[in-house]
């Protein structure tokens, strides 16, 4: 080993107190002094330092933490009331059977109710309550030992801050990531050239350890309660009326759990849920079991590890083998290059799957893919496919590595990466046509300016014809211009196109935010900034301060917003726009403006006017806030054809009820 010197270390002490500075500024304050190319220029080199004189290395030193800080300075160590203990899993009805005549025998009984309740897969959370307010909520860490996160937790909606009676209690639930929300994330994160996650159960563990609470409330975690500690103090005598007392405080608890007689009825349950499970909105991998009385519960006890009362039925994985014909490389339109797999089609979870995406170069090494394996895949969160493994037994010798391309495969200009957080590899040619068409595709499309009659293969003509070569150009076209195409371009065609791309000047600002493709800007985000700054200029002068204080925009938006409104060429595309004529503020609301103000409204079944996002839009342009689930704020349910359980559950609930042609006529 080389020893520094004693210049080097007065260099090392000071770089590694600069770092450390701007670290914190950022993941404490949410400031950020310096871009992110210069921070991570300094942190290489200190890297680099640490790596040729291992010596110099400190355990204070920003490369031997998380984030700039260490987890014990961020999350503190909480012991638990009581251990939260691992069930024990069994596969299959054999088990489960022995599983109850274990039981029977060792209670003494001929029979026992059991509750059966969803296998949520989260991560399990303790929270507790003084004279009805949230206090704490520990992790379930090694069970023994978990970590607070209390201040994360309260960025959950389904979460209570405060309970309905002023009672000291402990409850303990399951954290999830809804289906919707964890592909929304991944598609974020993959067009931003971040590592997406594996499942949702992985992305609402990161996120639960998120150090800006702001990012853990965009990320609309959620929650289910079914367990309280010390259930005797209540008067509780069964599994089944803890449950209940729990919804009756103001827990949000599974509508799916049932309380059944016997053991035919457990595994009617599990055969019922295994085949039916894609009609949730989150994931499960199986079933629990528990003994619903508690004294039966209390006789039987617990191992070290696991309660004897309670068991995991879980699902047999729905997976399926198949093989890689080709791997084709996509270039986005932030110049992100995706490897994407062309697979032997084959039938998973209810459609035919020919194509998944390996998502990253990194990813793809790490897996060890190549053309012509045989591959096990699934879906991930019940609806995006992913390769599991290689099956490298069945490997003949004639497959083939894809290497990193040095070259962009559309343009051939130079590969590389942002920064070195980033695991995207990226075209970097400004002016690569992939990467305008992806940006021009999608700021036609229907979320953003809605220009319908500019679809993919006439903006690929555009582009090819040098007609259109970036955003503004779309608005300077003219009969002239869209005629110089040649053959296919029909009057009717030419006069409808003119029409939409005149109409889209009226979209609104949300609508040309999400359209501009800035990173991290999403939808609802583009909706949420519109609604507050009003106006493109009022944003363009905001500070990131000001814009991640808006609810649900966390500090990784706000900068990215920063550096997006700094770029010349960004400037001067709006101002193109806006010398188009197109209308970059909050657009003037309807007569109606306002009269769904105070509403909560909730939509199921299919409507026959619009889909459910323009139904979402709609209710939200007169003042109403939309919701996807039915809860006790919910003010009323507008319903179509083959409406599904909301409808009855609305019902027990006595929500107002409109279907779809009382809804329209009134409002």
């Amino acid at each position: 080993m080389l020893f520094a010197n004693e210049e080097q270390i007065k260099k090392y002490e000071k770089l590694k107190e600069k770092v450390k500075y701007y670290a914190e500024k950022y993941y404490t304050e949410n400031i950020s002094e310096i871009s992110d190319q210069e921070y991570d220029f300094l942190y290489k080199e200190l890297e680099k330092m640490e790596k040729e004189h291992p010596d110099l290395i400190e355990k204070d030193s920003p490369t031997q933490k998380v984030g700039g800080l260490t987890q014990k300075e961020i999350f503190k160590k909480v012991t638990h009331t009581l251990p939260m203990l691992s069930l024990d899993n069994t596969y299959n009805e054999e088990e489960i059977t022995d599983f109850h005549l274990r039981l029977l025998k060792n209670v003494q009984k001929n029979s026992v109710d059991y509750v059966c309740e969803l296998k949520i897969d989260g991560l399990s959370i303790s929270v507790r309550y003084e004279k009805g307010k949230m206090k704490q909520a520990i992790t379930r860490g090694n069970g023994l030992i978990g970590e607070d996160v209390t201040e994360n937790v309260k960025m959950i909606k389904s979460v209570p801050k405060e309970l309905s009676e002023k009672i000291d209690i402990e409850v303990r639930g399951e954290i999830y990531l809804p289906n919707s929300e964890f592909n929304r994330i991944n598609i974020e994160r993959e067009e931003n050239g971040l590592q997406i996650f594996a499942n949702p159960r992985n992305a609402a563990s990161g996120t639960l350890k998120l150090l800006d609470s702001k990012e853990v409330k965009n990320r609309n975690l959620d929650c289910f309660f079914y367990y309280i500690l010390n259930s005797e103090k209540y008067n509780l005598n069964t599994q089944s009326e803890a449950i209940e007392f729990l919804r009756k405080i103001g827990f949000k608890t599974n509508e799916n759990n049932k309380t059944v007689s016997n053991i035919s009825e457990v595994i009617d349950y599990w055969k019922y849920w295994e085949t039916n499970r894609l009609s949730l909105k989150y994931e499960i991998d199986g079933i629990v079991v528990k003994a619903n009385d508690f004294e039966v519960q209390k006789e039987l006890g617990n191992t070290v590890k696991s309660p004897r009362w309670a068991i995991s039925f879980k699902f047999k994985a729905q997976q399926k083998e198949t093989k890689i014909k080709e791997i084709v490389l996509q270039v986005g339109s932030s110049g992100i290059i995706t490897p994407v797999a062309n697979l032997e089609p084959v039938h998973l979870e209810g459609s035919t799957v020919k194509r998944c995406s390996l998502h990253n170069f990194e990813l793809m090494k790490e897996k060890d893919i190549k053309v012509g394996d045989t591959v096990i895949i699934q879906k991930a969160g019940g609806i995006i496919p992913q390769i599991l493994n290689v099956v490298k037994e069945k490997r003949t010798g004639d497959e083939k590595e894809i290497k990193i391309p040095e070259k962009c495969p559309v343009c051939e200009g130079e590969t590389g990466k942002l920064s070195s957080l980033e695991v995207a590899v990226r075209c970097l040619n400004p002016s690569c046509p992939e990467k305008k068409f992806r940006i021009i595709e999608k700021f036609v499309s229907r979320n953003a300016m809605n220009i319908d009659g500019l679809g993919p293969k006439l903006i690929k003509r555009f582009i090819e014809n040098n007609i259109i070569k970036n955003i503004p150009d779309i608005y300077e076209l003219n009969e002239e211009k869209i005629k110089s195409l040649g053959y296919g371009i029909k009057e009717k065609i030419t006069e409808n196109l003119l029409n939409q791309i005149k109409n889209s000047k009226n979209a609104g600002l949300d609508k040309i935010l999400y359209g501009l493709s800035i990173p991290l800007v999403g939808k609802k985000a583009a909706k949420d900034l519109a609604d507050k700054f009003e106006t493109i200029d009022n944003l363009i002068n905001a500070t990131a301060e000001e814009i991640k204080d808006i609810e649900g925009i966390g500090s990784e938006i706000a900068y990215s917003l920063e550096r997006y409104f700094k770029n010349e060429n960004n400037l001067e595309t709006i101002e193109k726009l806006k010398n188009a004529g197109l209308i970059m503020r909050v657009p003037k609301r309807s007569k109606k403006d306002g009269i769904l103000n105070g509403e909560t409204i909730c939509q199921t079944g299919s409507l026959t006017k619009m889909t459910r996002s323009e139904f979402a839009e709609y209710v939200e342009n007169f003042g109403a806030q939309f919701t996807n689930t039915l809860t006790k704020k919910t003010t009323f349910l507008v319903y179509g054809d083959n409406a599904g359980s909301k409808l009855d559950k609305a019902k027990k609930m006595e929500i107002k009820i409109m279907n779809e042609k009382e809804f329209f006529e009134k409002y």
